[in-house]
């Protein structure tokens, strides 16, 4: 996700306590420390994980310096790696129930928080599935911008609140509230507020 006015820079805010429980380690704290571990353990250079995982060396080098936060298709390819599940890359309770709840204010699963936007995740962080779940506010002016996501890659958006432009490589459209679109994202692609209010939206993408 790129940025101009518009621009989008994913940063995770600060975890604080969920309802009635101590404030966990963050997600991004226990990646950074346990990926270069088990890299180290497995005497890799960050080229050689590179090519096992099909994650940039940039990008490693930036999850295991703390300073980027995977999403969970990458996390994915990085625990299959190791040989791990989602569960035993960030050493997360196994789950026995099948009922997950996600807070409202579970400051863990908030993608990014900034002037331009705000994204929560809400699917479970140990989903093992190539599915991701977000609520987004783009607040006015503001816009994600996208490079091309994995090959087949594909996004569904629903327009809760306001009106914004879908451009996927050289298509456009514009949505109102209670619209949907389903387009490519393994070409640039973006989402952008054409409202002086906030727009929500719910999206999911799909990694097929």
């Amino acid at each position: 996700m790129g940025a101009t006015r518009r621009k989008s820079t994913p940063a995770r805010a600060a975890p604080r306590p969920a309802r009635g429980r101590a404030a966990p380690e963050s997600v991004g704290d226990v990646l950074c420390s346990r990926v270069r571990a088990l890299r180290t353990k497995k005497g890799w250079t960050l080229e050689e994980m590179s090519a096992a995982c099909d994650v940039s060396r940039s990008m490693l080098s930036e999850i295991e310096r703390g300073r980027a936060n995977p999403t969970l298709a990458v996390a994915y390819r990085i625990a299959a790696a190791f040989g791990l599940s989602l569960d035993e890359l960030v050493e997360l309770p196994s789950v026995t129930r099948r009922l997950d709840v996600i807070r409202a204010d579970d400051q863990t699963y908030h993608f990014r928080a900034d002037r331009y936007c705000r994204i929560r995740t809400l699917s479970p962080l140990h989903l093992e599935k190539a599915v991701e779940f977000y609520e987004i506010v783009l607040h006015a002016g503001g816009a994600l911008k996208s490079e091309p996501h994995f090959e087949g890659a594909k996004e569904l958006l629903t327009v809760q609140q306001g009106t914004v432009r879908i451009r996927s490589a050289e298509e456009s459209a514009e949505l109102a509230t209670g619209d949907s679109a389903h387009y490519p994202a393994d070409v640039v692609h973006a989402i952008e507020n054409l409202d002086e209010s906030d727009a929500v939206l719910f999206l999911v993408v799909t990694y097929l």
